[in-house]
Order: C-alpha cells, then sequence, then structure tokens
C-alpha cells in the first residue's frame, strides 16, 4: 500500500483537517519532535487505497539570515549586508521541524500541502518540499508527487471539495516572498545595526533597546508623524456663524442652518446679521422631500475587519488578526486573510445564511430575511483570493472567550447585513428666507431599518420632527444672533485611519499591515492611547525628521509602494526575481551610504531632543581599568558607561542589576554584578567587561560568570557548575549563589531552573561527584530552621540521587523564559552528565 503525507501549518490545523478527511477514524500519534502530532488512517487516493499520515510545520520552516560572521554588529561594516551572502537557517531549531518532515515522509510516496492560502503559504510548500526532497520516494517537484490542496474554511464541504481538487504549489508567489524577505532582511539590518549603535553610543535617555529601520515599518510611522506634524503647526481661524431659531405656531422651535455656513469676516457677518434682524418672520419659499438610503455594508475583506475591530471593538490589528485565525483553525469563520469583497456567483449564500437561523441572537432576523427572499450582496472587488470573510458555522457567546465571541459576533452580522436590504429613509427640507438670505431645516423619518436591524450600532435612531407647514407661509423668528467660532485642528491619527491610509497607499498587505502597526507601538515610536489614537513619542518624531532631512524618500511611502508593484509582478511571474533584487538592492545601498555620510543632520535633532550618555544614569560599580564609578542607565536598552574611558557596556535586559558583595572579576578587576528576572525567574553573576568582551573563545558575547570557563574562579562554571542540563544538550545547571537565600541552579544556556534549600544559610559545590556524573553538594541550615532528616543541619550529596534532597528540590521553568520553550520531561528525561573536566579545562585555558 502507498503512503501520502500531508502537511497543514499549524498542529491545530492539521488535526482538523485529519478529523475531516478521515470522518473522524485518524490515530493520533506523538512525533519526534514532541511539537507536531502526526494523524493516521487509511483512505483512497487516485482511485487505489493509500494510507494518509497528517502532520504540520509551525509556521514558517527556515528563516533567511546572514551566514555567523555578518551578525558580529562589531566587526561587519553594514554597508556589506547589502552584497554579503544569505542563507536558510531552521526557524525555529530546537522544534527541528526539517529533520521531523524528512522522517515522516520516508517511504512516502505522495506529498499533498495543506498551507495557508496566501503568497506566505506557497512559500512554505517549497520550504516543505525542500525538507523531504531526500527522503520521499520520486521527485518532490514532479506533479506526480506533490500536490497542493486550496480551502477556504475548515468545513467538511471546502476540505473534501479541495481534496478532489488538488492543484501544484505556484512557484512564483513563493519566490516574491523570498525577494520580499531578502530585501527587509537587507535594508533593515543595514539602517538598524547603523543607527542603533550610532545613537545609543551617545544618548543615554533613548528607552529604546533598538533604533530600527524598516521598509514597512518607517512609512507607516512617517504617517503618524506627518498628523502629529500637522497638529503642531495647526493655526486656529476664527470665524462667524449667523445662528436663526424660529417657533412653530405650536410653539416648537427649529434651529435653522445658514446656507452660507460660516464667514471669516466679522464685520461682513455682523452686516448679514444687520440684514436679519430687520425682519420678525421667515418665509417658506420651499418643501422638499426625499427618499434615501443608507447602503448595506459590502462583503468583509481583512483590511475592513481590522478597521472595525480596532475603531469599534478596541482590538489592535495584530489582536484581532490573532484572534480571527483562532476562530477560522476551529472552523467558525472563513480564511481570514483576503482582499476580496465580492462573493462568486456560485457561493451558498442561503446555506451559509440557514446555519444562523436558530441563533437567540440574530435568529429572529435571519428568518424573516429567509422568509423575504435575500437581496444580492453588493458587487465588490474580486482579487481572486479567497472569498470574504463568513460565518461558517454556529456559536454560542458560551463556546468562546470574550473577545472571539465580539469578534465572530461581528463578523456574522456582517455577513447577515451583506444580504439585507438598505437601510431607507425620507429627508425632509424646509427652506426659508429672511431678507435676501437663505436658511433650511431638514428633519428624517425612517422608512425601513433593513440592515441596521441586526447592525444596530448603525441604526437611525428616532424619527425628527417636521412641522406641518405650507410654501409662502411666514413664521416668526425666535431668536438671531452671530456666533464666534474657531477651527480645530486634525486628530491624532486612529489605528483604523492609519489601517486605510496604508491601504491607499500600498504599504504593507493584508497579512503584514497588523505587523507594521504593532511593531512601531513595541519600537517605543508611537503610544497607543484612549480611542485607539497613535500618539508618535519624541523618539520617533525625531526619527522621521531626522530622515527627511536627509533622505525624504527613506520615510515616504512612493518608494515601498514602488517595491510592492516589482514584487507582484515576480508573483504574476511578469518579472525576473534576480533583477528585482539586484535593481532594488542596489537602489537601497546608494541610500544608506548618503545617509551614513549626512548623519550629522539627524544627531542635531537627537541633541535637542535627549541627553548625553555621560550626563544619564546614576553612579553604580567600579570601571577595571580607571577606577572610577560607572554610571548605571536603566533607560533601554540597560547599559553601563564610563565617561572617564568613554567606554558603554550592554547589560543583561528585562531584570534587576545589582552589585555582587563587591566582589571583582579576577582578569580584568571589573566589579561583578547580579542580574535576575525575579525569584522564578533566571539569575547569574556577570562581569560587565566579560560579557561584552567574552574571555575564552568557548565563552560567547552576552553570557555570564555560569557561562565562563575560568579554571580556578569561583565564580565560573567550572566552580559551581553541578550536571549538564536535563533539557538542552550544550547546557550546564550551576548554582547561583547571588539568589540566596532562594537558592536554585540555572541552566546556562535555556530557561530551565532548579529551586533548592529554601532558606539554607550556606550551599557549595563540591570536587566530589555522584555516580551519576554530577557534582556533590553540601548544605547549610541552622539548627532551629533546619529541613533536613532527623534535625540534622549539615549535609553532602548529590541534588539528583539523595533521597534526603528529594522534597527540598523542584524543577520549573523560568517565568521570563522564552515563548513556546518545549516541554519539560522532569527528572526522569536524561541522566545528568558531569561538567568538562577541570585539569582539561585548567591545560585548555591557563592564565
Amino acid at each position: 500500500m502507498r503512503s501520502a503525507l500531508m502537511v497543514a501549518e499549524k498542529p491545530s490545523l492539521a488535526a482538523a483537517l485529519a478529523t475531516i478527511l478521515s470522518d473522524g477514524r485518524a490515530i493520533t500519534n506523538k512525533s519526534s519532535n514532541s511539537s507536531c502530532a502526526v494523524h493516521e488512517w487509511t483512505g483512497t487516493f487516485k482511485s487505489e487505497s493509500v494510507r494518509f499520515k497528517m502532520s504540520s510545520v509551525c509556521g514558517h520552516v527556515m528563516s533567511l539570515d546572514f551566514p555567523g560572521k555578518f551578525n558580529n554588529w562589531d566587526r561587519v561594516d553594514p554597508v556589506t549586508l547589502f552584497e554579503c551572502p544569505t542563507e536558510k537557517k531552521e526557524a525555529v531549531p530546537r522544534m527541528r521541524i526539517p529533520a521531523f518532515l524528512s522522517q515522516e515522509a520516508r517511504n512516502c510516496d505522495f506529498l499533498i500541502l495543506w498551507l495557508d492560502c496566501d503568497k506566505e503559504g506557497e512559500n512554505i510548500c517549497f520550504e516543505v518540499m525542500s525538507a523531504v526532497e531526500s527522503s520521499i520516494n520520486g521527485d518532490v517537484y514532479s506533479p506526480s508527487v506533490t500536490f497542493r490542496a486550496k480551502f477556504s474554511a475548515i468545513t467538511d464541504k471546502d476540505i473534501k471539495a479541495a481534496m478532489v481538487n488538488l492543484g501544484r504549489p505556484n512557484e512564483n508567489e513563493a519566490r516574491s516572498v523570498d525577494a520580499r524577505q531578502e530585501l527587509d532582511l537587507r535594508i533593515g539590518c543595514a539602517f538598524t545595526r547603523f543607527q542603533t549603535k550610532f545613537f545609543q553610543g551617545r544618548y543615554g535617555d533613548l528607552d529604546a533597546s533598538l533604533i530600527s529601520y524598516g521598509p514597512c515599518q518607517t512609512p507607516t510611522l512617517g504617517f503618524c508623524v506627518q498628523r502629529h506634524d500637522d497638529i503642531q503647526t495647526f493655526k486656529p481661524e476664527l470665524y462667524w456663524v449667523v445662528g436663526v431659531t424660529v417657533r412653530t405656531l405650536e410653539g416648537r422651535e427649529l434651529p435653522l442652518d445658514w446656507k452660507r455656513v460660516r464667514c471669516f469676516e466679522k464685520d461682513v457677518a455682523n452686516m448679514f446679521l444687520a440684514g436679519i434682524k430687520e425682519h420678525t418672520e421667515a418665509v417658506i419659499t420651499d418643501i422638499s422631500s426625499k427618499e434615501k438610503a443608507k447602503p448595506r455594508p459590502s462583503a468583509l475583506n481583512t483590511v475592513e475587519l481590522m478597521r472595525v475591530a480596532s475603531a469599534g471593538l478596541g482590538m489592535g490589528p495584530h489582536h484581532a488578526m490573532q484572534i480571527a485565525e483562532k476562530l477560522y483553525i476551529q472552523g467558525y469563520i472563513s480564511y481570514p486573510r483576503t482582499e476580496t469583497t465580492s462573493y462568486s456567483e456560485n457561493f451558498d449564500l442561503i446555506g451559509s445564511l440557514k446555519l444562523q437561523q436558530n441563533s437567540a441572537k440574530w435568529g429572529a432576523d435571519v428568518r424573516q430575511l429567509l422568509a423575504d427572499g435575500i437581496n444580492k450582496p453588493k458587487k465588490g472587488h474580486d482579487a481572486g483570493d479567497h472569498p470574504p470573510i463568513t460565518p461558517m458555522k454556529p456559536a454560542l457567546e458560551s463556546d468562546l472567550d470574550n473577545d472571539s465571541w465580539r469578534l465572530y459576533d461581528y463578523i456574522t452580522r456582517h455577513f447577515i447585513a451583506t444580504l439585507s436590504k438598505d437601510c431607507t429613509y425620507l429627508s425632509t427640507t424646509l427652506t426659508f428666507k429672511v431678507g435676501m438670505e437663505i436658511f433650511t431645516y431638514t428633519g428624517n423619518t425612517l422608512l425601513d431599518p433593513g440592515y441596521t436591524g441586526v447592525m444596530h450600532w448603525q441604526a437611525f435612531g428616532k424619527n425628527e420632527y417636521i412641522p406641518d407647514l405650507k410654501l409662502d407661509e411666514a413664521i416668526s423668528i425666535h431668536d438671531s444672533r452671530l456666533v464666534e467660532c474657531q477651527t480645530s485642528p486634525p486628530d491624532y491619527l486612529t489605528e483604523s485611519e492609519l489601517i486605510t491610509l496604508m491601504e491607499k497607499h500600498g504599504i504593507g498587505t493584508d497579512a503584514s499591515i497588523p505587523v507594521h502597526i504593532n511593531n512601531i507601538c513595541q519600537r517605543n515610536y508611537v503610544t497607543v492611547g484612549g480611542g485607539r489614537k497613535l500618539t508618535p513619542t519624541t523618539l520617533g518624531i525625531v526619527l522621521v525628521h531626522g530622515y527627511q532631512k536627509i533622505d525624504p524618500e527613506l520615510v515616504l511611502p512612493t518608494m515601498r509602494s514602488a517595491v510592492e508593484e516589482q514584487l507582484n509582478l515576480i508573483s504574476c511571474g511578469e518579472a525576473d526575481f534576480k533583477a528585482v533584487l539586484r535593481h532594488t538592492t542596489e537602489i537601497f545601498r546608494r541610500k544608506f551610504q548618503y545617509f551614513v555620510l549626512n548623519i550629522e543632520a539627524m544627531d542635531q535633532l537627537f541633541e535637542v531632543s535627549f541627553s548625553p550618555l555621560s550626563s544619564s544614569g546614576k553612579a553604580h560599580s567600579r570601571c577595571g581599568k580607571c577606577r572610577r564609578y560607572m554610571k548605571y542607565i536603566q533607560a533601554k536598552p540597560a547599559r553601563l558607561h564610563c565617561s572617564h574611558c568613554d567606554e558603554t557596556y550592554s547589560l543583561p535586559q528585562n531584570g534587576t542589576v545589582r552589585i555582587y558583595k563587591e566582589l571583582k572579576c579576577p582578569l580584568d578587576d571589573f566589579e561583578l554584578l547580579s542580574w535576575s528576572a525575579g525569584t522564578k525567574g533566571r539569575s547569574f553573576p556577570f562581569c560587565p567587561y566579560c560579557f561584552n568582551h567574552p574571555p575564552f573563545r568557548d565563552m560567547k558575547k552576552g553570557f555570564g560568570c555560569n557561562s565562563c570557563t575560568h579554571p580556578t574562579c569561583g565564580h565560573s562554571v567550572n566552580s559551581l557548575g553541578v550536571s549538564s542540563c536535563v533539557e538542552c544538550p550544550t547546557g550546564v545547571l550551576a548554582l547561583d549563589p547571588s539568589a540566596a537565600p532562594k537558592w536554585k541552579l540555572g541552566c546556562n544556556r535555556c530557561d530551565v531552573i532548579i529551586q533548592l534549600f529554601e532558606e539554607a544559610t550556606k550551599v557549595t559545590v563540591e570536587e566530589a561527584s555522584c555516580e551519576c556524573g554530577a557534582q556533590m553538594v553540601s548544605v547549610e541550615y541552622k539548627q532551629d530552621r533546619t529541613k533536613l532528616p532527623k534535625g540534622q543541619a549539615e549535609m553532602t550529596g548529590c541534588v539528583f540521587c539523595e533521597p534526603a534532597f528529594s522534597s527540598l528540590v523542584e524543577k520549573q521553568r523560568a517565568v521570563a523564559a522564552r515563548v513556546g520553550g518545549a516541554p519539560s520531561r522532569g527528572r526522569g528525561g536524561g541522566s545528568p552528565k558531569p561538567p568538562k573536566d577541570k585539569m582539561a579545562q585548567l591545560a585548555a585555558y591557563f592564565v
């Protein structure tokens, strides 16, 4: 029996697809990488019985990066990044996805790809094909081996239809994503490295760990700063309005609207008012009534969903798309990334609508709509990608969390509204003449609520009063006066308005727009205020003004829009991949060189807005070179600065840095510091100089004393290492004395920590080792507070093997761990291994 490997984009999606395709008969097994399960069943494919295996990746399998030697910020000139080689690396190395795919593809005859149906999905298709190329039977690039499933919703009907109508992966679309990745990497890294090093080496209160540039991110920031500049340069202007109020025979007062609207000359406005004051009545010169309509919405696409989520639901676009993706995987809505606002002729609108007829929220509206007959949706834009976002199955409020329900509620109401009638109302306008001036009064009366019955926030409201008057009838003037007003500045951009501008100027795609907005918030370039308004920070303003002084095109949307057009041509097969890369890279290389030569123009703006390093921070620890106190600068990124030596030293981020017992590093005489992410997080002592300039060849930059291989220092891993980490292959569990009395072992590579011997007065690592290979540990308690058996105050043993220690040792993950860490295997997950022999270390690194 032949075998077919199916690959989805996420584990949860793979499970849902397997359930549908196997009719619930799939058997689920754990995989070798413990992240992506494998679902197996027997079915029919190409008119023969086939053993199916369904698994998944977790997003991109590979990511683009520079070779290791080009990732050293101190030694590599950023301009070389425009022409140096690039390479594909595993996106998440700890998951070992390529090896997992290769293993699962062994002895398989077919590859069926169920990745998301967009350009990124096509790109991942080819990443999967590359991973299984050497292990699958046959040529993976042959149309008889590899197939592509196209689907827009996780429903039985859509998925089974996709299985029947398999196609081929689109290489052109995949190449366009490769081009975008390479351009963004080269351009972004070159500018970011240069300006980050330049400005962080000069100013202490930037409060940003990275001063980044992005071909999409920076024009997005530019829109926000442009609105800020409009507000700052706005000069209010006075104007005057002639206000007239008339009174009907019933005693109702009607405020009239002046046909001239307003007047910017007070003397002229007073002249108009004087002419009106000569009259006591207003004469009706015209009465007109017209039926008007408030049109129902077009079908919902991604950009409109993000706009509504921000403006109406108070959700950031990034968060909204995360929720929409979750609803899609759960089968509640169709694919949420689409540019299309038009339903195809064969889309089953009635079937989708009937699914909602039993809802307690909108079921009555749906049943009435089905009884009266649906209205054909408005003709929108057909981008040829996916149908508009549509509810695919009913949900109860109790089925979903709060934000998921609110988004589902909107999507469903919007869909129902697209099939409903327009809201119609009668607009009646009365025209009055007072002397030579014309005034009007308008009242609206609802005729048919139409779609606003289900989208109730757009409802008409109550009918407005319309007096029963006749043509040429005179009505008394109750009041006439001059009202002084002034023009007001525009408000800061909302997320919703920013999304509109990005779409209009072609900045990003429906998938990347929320990422770019999220980036400028995360980088401290803008803050999100009430009403989801985006206010630029000083750093964001200075950056944009600096780009404008040096090269305005770096921040204008026109450059990126032109690049996006070229990328779209690649995806359509109308432009050469290498030619577009070569041309665009050369343009930005020249712009970068010009930017570097003229950076002083931007620096002048930074000087006005930020404080130099020498006047920032507080005295902290002594420099090992000049023995003077260095300044601790807490603003992001946290760092130490010695004004006498004019040296800046990076520090571990997102934690607390303290002086460590006034001890000194034996190599450079700098005072040791300790960094801690809290009692349940990672912590370690470190030397500021060694942290930035590793003294030994197997110690990497950015590591503490628990990674230092100094053979005799009492703080190095040779003195405090207990055993190899039970989770990662290269880490060593080292004792952290700076955490006392909440003693713990921490891995010097991953986020595993072992809490032990709480409230002990002393814990030391012994020279002797246990049979299991771990170093022995001695512990001392005060006699009246001991937790050792039989009231003992001291004991030596192995933290893994000594029974008396088992209740005093607890393994866990650090709280501030990296996202998505591998699940803990517990103590039984692997035997501890000893650190390298200390005498061998001494021979290798004799100091």
